[in-house]
């Protein structure tokens, strides 16, 4: 007789913050106990410099939990009690990404290998370009293509269209990868929290063209990527992620660009999945990050 397939256990996610307080982790782990829920996992942090408190914890049912909204109502008195920033989530309930990309496909090659695969826990819903030459792989691939060109004269018309997807989409997070495309202001302020770029870890020096060519002209010995939340300050939201390599005299610029490209496609995919694992908390111009 064939073995009937397992259930997937349901799981949720509790993402907190607040001023730090004795006995924070004792009231989250004392609720979850008397609503019969099991803590598979729970890190936190305390910021001694401006004395806050930061929890991430995951569960399960273990036995008769309510069901999420009273949960969610439940545990609206404690965080009344500890002044929280809180937030609980269905783990089962993926996050919807919409990609954006320009001519350079390594990011976007890599996150759609690793969805399809099983890797990242989200639900890639589309890709926008400005350019139509990746549309072959992305559907290929089982993913909507929207080409929306652009020009000076055409950005504002051009971001509204894009806006209009992310809505229509119902999309949680867009993913600038290698997206060669400057947002203006009103877009940034539209996707607060839930845009995330990649970018060579070499700005604010290489600016412009072929910043791997002017890196080997310098001799640098590190290069490196920078994964952060997009903001109205280019390139300096707050950063998720980064990674170096060591390089030196013996590789010319293409070697560069090749390494450079590999940094960029793990930086991105880690920072993407700890987003929509929901692993990450901004704080200011910074972030907690329970990787």
């Amino acid at each position: 007789m064939k073995a009937k397939p397992k259930t997937p256990e349901s799981r949720y996610v509790l993402i907190l913050k607040c001023p730090d307080r004795k006995g924070v982790v004792a009231a989250v782990s004392g609720f979850l106990a008397d609503n019969d829920a099991s803590i598979l996992e729970s890190n936190h942090f305390n910021d001694g410099l401006a004395d806050q408190f930061y929890m991430r914890t995951v569960f399960r049912p273990d036995g008769a939990m309510p069901p999420i909204e009273a949960m969610r109502a439940g545990f609206e008195l404690i965080a009344q009690r500890f002044s929280m920033t809180w937030s609980l989530h269905d783990a089962s309930e993926r996050p919807r990404v919409l990609i954006a990309v320009s001519k350079f496909g390594h990011c976007l090659f890599d996150l759609l290998h690793r969805w399809r695969a099983g890797l990242l826990p989200a639900e890639i819903v589309g890709v926008v370009s400005n350019h139509d030459d990746m549309r072959s792989f992305t559907e290929w691939s089982g993913v909507p293509y929207h080409h929306l060109p652009i020009t000076a004269a055409t950005k504002a018309e051009q971001e509204a269209a894009f806006l209009g997807l992310v809505e229509e989409l119902k999309v949680d997070l867009v993913v600038l990868a290698r997206y060669m495309q400057i947002l203006s202001p009103q877009m940034c302020a539209s996707l607060d929290g839930r845009c995330i770029n990649i970018h060579h870890s070499f700005l604010p020096g290489f600016k412009g063209a072929k910043p791997y060519h002017q890196a080997h002209e310098r001799g640098v010995k590190i290069i490196g990527a920078t994964a952060h939340y997009v903001t109205t300050d280019l390139d300096e939201g707050p950063i998720i992620e980064q990674d170096v390599r060591r390089v030196d005299h013996s590789q010319d610029p293409d070697r560069l660009v090749q390494i450079g490209r590999d940094v960029e496609c793990a930086v991105l995919a880690r920072a993407v999945a700890w987003h929509v694992e929901r692993r990450v908390l901004v704080e200011g111009g910074k972030t907690i990050v329970f990787a």
